[in-house]
C-alpha cells in the first residue's frame, strides 16, 4: 500500500487536496494540521510545552553558553542532564509566569522606567541634556534581536515574574539565636568507633540449591528484563564531512592571503619615550591645572628644541622607571599602554613630539622614536594555515546546501543509507544493543534523545526505513536505520543463571551481615563490656567523614544522645551492617565574630533560598505542573 502511494504521489496529493480544503472551510484549520503534533512534554496550569518548545529553548540557552565560552565542549550542551535541566528551567518559567498573572503582580511604568535607569548600557545613552538617545537606544535593542518595545516588555516581564520569588525570600528571617542553634547542630561533631560486618565475609556461608535459584528467579523478574534493542546503522553530516568534501581553488587561496595579511602578519610595534608630570587622578582642580601648566611649558620648550627630549625626560619626568634612561619605554603594540597613551602614540610619525597627553596617571609629552612593523611570512609559509580556515568558512557557507541533499537524499531512498553515503562521501557507522534512551557508554548520535527517539518510531522499526534527518548539535545532522529488533524481554533462566546466581548470593550475603550485625547491636546494648571489634576512636561531623559512609555519619549525628554511649544500628544494603557506639559529643570550635557574621549571612541565605524553593513546589502543585520525560539520572539508574 505505501510502496503504491510512493509511486502515485502527484495523484495521491491532488486527491489529498481535494479532500481536505474543503475541510478546512467547513471546519477551520486546526493547530495540529500545522506543527501541533510536536510530543507533549510538560503541563504547566493545563497549557502544554512540546517538545519543539523544549528543543528551541534548549537552542537559545545553548547559543548563549558558546557565545559566553567559544571553547566550551559541545558535548556537554547537549547531554541528557543539561537538555533536562533546559527544560526544568522552562518549566519553572512558566510557572513564575502564571503565578504573576494570577496574583496580579504588574509593573507600572514608573517602575519600569526607574528598572532602565538602573541598567548601565542604557544609562550611558544619555544625552547632556538628560534625554535618551532614541537611535542609540533602538541599536542596543536591535542587538538583542528586540525592538525597543520588545525589550521594555520583556523587562517588565521579568520584573513582575521576579516579584513572585522575591517577596518570598526578602521575607525570610532567622534572628542570632535561632542561627546559632541551627550552626551549632549543623557543625556539631560526634566522637564514635565502628564495628563493619562486611557482606563479603558472609559469601562463603551461602548455600545455592537450583530450586533457591527458581525461587529467586521468579520472585524477581524485574531485576532479569532486558530492554528493547536494536542493530542500527547511520550517518553523521557534519562541518568535518563537508570540509573532506571541498577542493580549494588556487586563485581562491592567494585572493585569501591578499586580503588577510595584515592579520596574519602580527601586530605593529612602536617605540616611544615620554615625560610625565604626575598627578593623582582624584586630585583638586587646582593641583591639577599646575601639572598640566608644567607639561605646557616643557611642551613649548622641546617644541624649540626637540633634541632635548632625553635631557629633560632626565630632568624633569616623574616616571621613576623610564626617567633615567631618558624617558624609554621600549617598543609595544596594542593593548599595552592605557588608551588615551596609545591613541596618541600610534597617531604619530616617527620623530614627532606630540600634544599634552592626559590619563589617570598625569600629563604626558610623547616623542615617537621607532616603528617596528611586522615582518609579513610569504604565501607558502601561511599556505597550511589558510587551507585550514578557507575551508573551514566554505564549508560553513555550503552547509546548508549540502544538509538539504542530505535530508531528501535519506527521504527519497527510504531503504538503504548507502546511496547517501556515496553521494556525500560519508562513513556509515554501526551500532548493536542501542536502547530507547541514551545508555552511558553511548557517545555522538547515540547518546543524542532526538536521534534515538527516531530510530524507534513505528515506521523505523517494523519496516526498517530511514530516518528523517535530525539535528543532534549545532551543523550536525543524523540518519539511520534499526536493521533487526528485539523487544523488550523477560531473560529465561538459563540465560540469566549466572546473573541470578550473582544477585542471590550477594542479597543473602548482605542478609547473613545484617542478622549479625542486629545480633551484637542488642548483645552489645545489654553488655557494653562485652563489645570486640570496635574500630579506633574518630571524630566525624557532617564535613568530616573520616572515611567513614555517609549513611553512618547522618545516623550517628541523628542519633539521641541523652545518654552515653548510644549504641547505634546502621544498614549498608549490599555491603552488609554496621554497629557504631557514640561515645561523646564534640562542641564545634569558637569561632571570631567576623566568622559567625558570615555564617549567619549564609545561613541567612541558605534559609530564604529553602523558603523560595519550598514555595515554588506549592506553586507547582497549585497550578498542576506535570513532566512527561523521566529524568536521566534515573534513566541511567534503570540501565545500570
Amino acid at each position: 500500500m505505501l510502496e503504491s502511494i510512493r509511486k502515485h504521489t502527484k495523484w495521491v496529493m491532488g486527491l489529498l487536496f481535494l479532500l481536505i480544503i474543503p475541510s478546512f472551510v467547513l471546519v477551520g484549520i486546526d493547530r495540529n494540521y500545522f506543527g501541533g503534533g510536536s510530543p507533549v512534554v510538560a503541563r504547566v496550569d493545563g497549557k502544554d510545552i512540546t517538545q519543539a518548545d523544549w528543543d528551541n529553548a534548549h537552542r537559545m540557552e545553548s547559543d548563549r553558553i558558546r557565545a559566553q565560552s567559544p571553547g566550551i565542549d559541545a558535548k556537554l550542551l547537549d547531554s541528557p542532564q543539561a537538555r533536562y535541566a533546559t527544560l526544568e528551567r522552562l518549566v519553572r518559567d512558566r510557572v513564575l509566569q502564571v503565578a504573576a498573572q494570577k496574583m496580579h503582580m504588574l509593573t507600572s511604568d514608573a517602575r519600569l522606567a526607574r528598572e532602565l535607569q538602573s541598567i548601565p548600557q542604557i544609562a550611558a545613552l544619555k544625552r547632556s541634556d538628560g534625554t535618551l538617545d532614541a537611535e542609540a537606544y533602538r541599536a542596543l535593542a536591535g542587538s538583542q534581536g528586540l525592538t525597543p518595545e520588545g525589550l521594555e516588555a520583556r523587562i517588565r516581564h521579568d520584573i513582575s515574574v521576579n516579584q513572585v520569588m522575591g517577596s518570598v525570600m526578602a521575607s525570610a528571617f532567622a534572628g542570632s539565636a535561632e542561627s546559632k542553634l541551627a550552626l551549632d547542630a549543623i557543625f556539631q561533631r560526634r566522637e564514635i568507633q565502628v564495628a563493619r560486618f562486611n557482606a563479603s565475609t558472609f559469601v562463603s556461608k551461602v548455600t545455592v540449591t537450583d530450586a533457591d535459584l527458581d525461587a529467586y528467579y521468579k520472585a524477581h523478574p524485574a531485576k532479569f528484563q532486558q530492554a528493547e534493542q536494536a542493530a542500527v546503522e547511520y550517518v553523521v553530516l557534519d562541518l568535518d564531512a563537508v570540509k573532506a568534501g571541498i577542493t580549494l581553488n588556487e586563485d581562491d587561496l592567494r585572493t585569501y592571503y591578499k586580503e588577510n595579511l595584515n592579520r596574519l602578519a602580527g601586530k605593529e610595534e612602536r617605540r616611544a619615550s615620554h615625560i610625565l608630570i604626575g598627578v593623582a587622578k582624584e586630585a583638586p582642580g587646582a593641583e591639577r591645572e599646575k601639572a598640566k601648566a608644567k607639561a605646557q611649558d616643557l611642551l613649548a620648550e622641546l617644541r624649540k628644541a626637540p633634541g632635548r627630549f632625553a635631557e629633560l625626560a632626565k630632568k624633569e619626568s616623574q616616571d621613576s622607571g623610564s626617567a633615567p634612561v631618558g624617558g624609554d619605554l621600549g617598543f609595544f603594540g596594542h593593548g599595552a599602554m592605557v588608551k588615551p597613551f596609545e591613541d596618541a602614540v600610534f597617531a604619530l610619525k616617527k620623530g614627532d613630539i606630540s600634544d599634552v597627553v592626559e590619563t589617570d596617571f598625569g600629563y604626558h609629552i610623547i616623542m615617537l622614536t621607532d616603528i617596528k612593523a611586522p615582518r609579513q611570512p610569504s604565501f607558502d609559509e601561511l599556505r597550511p594555515s589558510l587551507e585550514v580556515e578557507l575551508r573551514q568558512q566554505q564549508a560553513q557557507r555550503k552547509f546548508a546546501e549540502v544538509a538539504e541533499t542530505f535530508a531528501n537524499a535519506v527521504y527519497e531512498q527510504p531503504d538503504s543509507l548507502q546511496p547517501v553515503a556515496d553521494k556525500l562521501k560519508l562513513k556509515i557507522h554501526t551500532a548493536v544493543g542501542v536502547t530507547r534512551t541514551p545508555a552511558q557508554a553511548m557517545q555522538g548520535a547515540l547518546a543524542n534523545p532526538r536521534f534515538l527517539e527516531a530510530l524507534f518510531q513505528p515506521d523505523s522499526l517494523q519496516n526498517k526505513r530511514n530516518t528523517e534527518a535530525v539535528e543532534i548539535g549545532t551543523s550536525m545532522l543524523a540518519a539511520g536505520r534499526v536493521t533487526a529488533y528485539q523487544a523488550a524481554m523477560t531473560l529465561p533462566l538459563d540465560k540469566a543463571r549466572d546473573q541470578v546466581r550473582a544477585l542471590y548470593v550477594a542479597d543473602k550475603s548482605a542478609e547473613l551481615a545484617r542478622q549479625e550485625g542486629l545480633a551484637k547491636l542488642d548483645a552489645w546494648k545489654a553488655a557494653p563490656d562485652s563489645a570486640v571489634g570496635l574500630s579506633a576512636v574518630v571524630t566525624v561531623s557532617r564535613d568530616r567523614l573520616q572515611d567513614q559512609p555517609r549513611v553512618v555519619v547522618d545516623s550517628v549525628l541523628h542519633a539521641p544522645v541523652d545518654k552515653l554511649p548510644a549504641w547505634v544500628g546502621v544498614d549498608l544494603a549490599s555491603q552488609g551492617y554496621a554497629v557504631v557506639k557514640v561515645n561523646r559529643v564534640v562542641a564545634r570550635d569558637a569561632v571570631d565574630d567576623t566568622k559567625a557574621r558570615m555564617e549567619r549571612q549564609q545561613y541567612m541565605q541558605a534559609w530564604g533560598a529553602a523558603e523560595a524553593q519550598a514555595y515554588y513546589e506549592l506553586l507547582k502543585q497549585r497550578f498542576k505542573v506535570q513532566i512527561k520525560v523521566p529524568h536521566p539520572t534515573a534513566q541511567s539508574e534503570l540501565q545500570n
